[in-house]
């Protein structure tokens, strides 16, 4: 029964379809949900170190249910955001109500697209990695696959990895390095392998060719159906949902740093190197997100026995908290910078 829990994780997705569907007052439902609800519950609930005993976690890895948990929202992430397009190009609303039904989608695209991607992309099952690629259409952000699993998981907690923070660096100014460098960094990714193996770059071989291909057809094919309206619409949410993320990479590694070995290669990862929320609400929501310490220390580890690390730093408040903060800069700094230090020590 304990892992029923997990379908709270819908109400995303669930009140983001509410909130289309009704529009008016409720359009910003799921930002409220997201970031008000959500952070205010954590402020007043304890937190949970517990882990899976070690002896059961091979039959908890084995429980299909947390692997269906993550199929379904394939189809609720299509959903709502044909949902809210075609509902933005055919009803009548206020921009008020427009913006609210956009940011509300984009948080889907953010959550039930991009995070749930992350956690299949790490799957070795060839279906399982085509639908994280297939989650990340909706964002533009196919390139994610490719940087994230073989670019950042390489290089986090240094500065060749542009998706981890340094100390003072505001999250603005990230956002832009984060989102053009790992940009990059997976075209350079794609490039290197194929030369490796011998084979064209420009060629249906290089998968950033492919993601190309793909996201310009779903684009093209969102402008014929519902016009510009709806381009933009697709464009917007896909934005939102980068973003989040974005925002997401900033907290998990702001201010870590791996040393340098005297061979000039960085130290291992260890679970120093990231930083962590045992908010139990905030960990349903993002499937085990949170526990990112261990995440990085073994990331073949699936979401359902993910540990939480005496060693990990932890962050002073939950995801969606630390993330509002975040986007005040000085706030964030004061918070952080000195508890930084501590962290690597």
């Amino acid at each position: 029964m304990r892992d029923l829990k997990f379908l709270i994780a819908y109400l995303v997705p669930a009140s983001a379809f509410f909130a289309i569907w009704q529009q008016g007052v409720y359009a910003w439902i799921t930002v409220v949900l997201v970031f008000f609800l959500l952070p205010l519950i954590e402020l007043f609930t304890p937190q949970s170190a517990a882990n899976t005993p070690e002896e059961e976690e091979p039959k908890r890895v084995g429980i299909v249910w947390f692997d269906w948990l993550l199929y379904l929202n394939a189809p609720l992430l299509f959903g709502v955001v044909g949902f809210y397009l075609w509902t933005i190009t055919t009803a009548e609303m206020t921009i008020l109500e427009a913006l609210g039904l956009t940011f509300s989608t984009g948080i889907v695209v953010g959550t039930c697209g991009i995070n749930v991607a992350h956690e299949l992309g790490h799957r070795v099952k060839k279906t399982e990695q085509m639908l994280s690629k297939m989650l990340l259409v909706p964002a533009l952000y196919q390139h994610f696959f490719v940087e994230h699993n073989r670019g950042h998981h390489k290089n986090m907690a240094t500065d060749a990895d542009p998706a981890s923070a340094r100390l003072g660096e505001n999250i603005y100014g990230f956002w832009l390095r984060s989102i053009g460098g790992s940009w990059q960094s997976a075209w350079e990714i794609e490039e290197e392998r194929l030369i490796k193996a011998r084979l064209p770059v420009w060629s249906w071989n290089n998968e950033m060719v492919r993601f190309s291909v793909v996201q310009a057809i779903y684009l093209a094919a969102v402008a014929f159906l519902l016009g510009w309206p709806g381009l933009i619409g697709a464009i917007a949410v896909a934005l939102i949902g980068v973003l989040l993320l974005e925002t997401v990479n900033y907290i998990e590694h702001y201010g870590l740093r791996r040393r340098t070995l005297s061979s000039g290669h960085p130290e291992p990862v260890t679970p120093a190197h990231s930083w962590n929320s045992n908010h139990e609400l905030g960990r349903i929501f993002l499937y085990e997100l949170t526990r990112h310490s261990d995440h990085h220390y073994k990331s073949t580890r699936k979401y359902q026995i993910l540990r939480h690390l005496d060693e990990s730093p932890q962050l002073p408040y939950g995801y969606p908290t630390c993330m509002i903060i975040a986007l005040a800069p000085p706030a964030w700094f004061w918070l952080m910078n000195k508890k930084v230090p501590m962290a690597r020590k």
